[in-house]
């Protein structure tokens, strides 16, 4: 990663964390970018007493921001989530996005589907007219196997998402993850039904119709999309 891509995360999670207001609950996502976000917070909890309630997409979220004294509550622990900040890997034009390349998307659709408003904030690499990469997909460890096979032959191309010795990642739910390699993604609403009907997938990395801000690090500055 550059330098220019850091400091564009940077930027962007600080001024996405603006829009926090106190007396929020807050779902917290999970990634590099949202990283920023969760030191932003944290700094204002410190600073402007700043009174919060997160709920996180990780448990590696969860840890992070329990350190930095804002306090955590699970999805089912709440009775609304106000806003919810998370990243995403792709962001095409019409709004869509691919996540889940941290292994969270299904903690975090949960978040965001239960939340009032959802930010995606990303850097500029991450802007792209069509999705194009590899689309985690989450799946229940029983059948696993066939499931791989049927992706195949439906020109998925698919691949296990394996960790460094070479065994099955799992998930915070314990779920294996399967990627599909399709070069574009015409389509991510008809995908996205697709998959969730194959029996044995938990969930994909497919969000569509869930964001209502952008928040975008480039070299210029800050840039803030409404989503239609």
């Amino acid at each position: 990663m550059s330098s220019s891509q850091d400091l564009q995360k940077i930027i962007a999670g600080r001024r996405a964390a603006d829009f926090v207001q106190d007396g929020m609950v807050v779902g917290i996502g999970s990634g590099s970018t949202i990283a920023q976000v969760i030191t932003a917070l944290g700094e204002r909890v410190a600073n402007e007493n700043l009174k919060i309630v997160g709920v996180p997409t990780s448990e590696k979220t969860r840890r992070n921001a329990a350190k930095l004294g804002i306090p955590m509550y699970n999805v089912d622990d709440v009775d609304k989530i106000d806003l919810t900040i998370d990243g995403a890997d792709q962001i095409s034009d019409d709004f869509s996005a691919i996540k889940g390349g941290g292994a969270a998307l299904l903690w975090e659709k949960i978040v965001a589907f239960n939340s009032r408003e959802n930010i995606w904030v990303v850097d500029s690499s991450k802007r792209v007219p069509k999705l194009n990469q590899y689309l985690p997909v989450e799946i229940i460890p029983y059948g696993s196997d066939q499931l791989f096979k049927r992706f195949t032959a439906d020109g998925f191309h698919p691949t296990w998402r394996l960790d460094q010795n070479g065994n099955p990642v799992r998930t915070d739910s314990a779920n294996y993850l399967i990627d599909l390699h399709i070069p574009v993604i015409e389509n991510p609403r008809d995908l996205g039904q697709e998959l969730i009907n194959m029996v044995g997938v938990v969930e994909h990395g497919l969000f569509t119709d869930v964001v209502n801000r952008v928040v975008i690090g480039s070299d210029d500055g800050v840039e803030i999309i409404e989503a239609p």
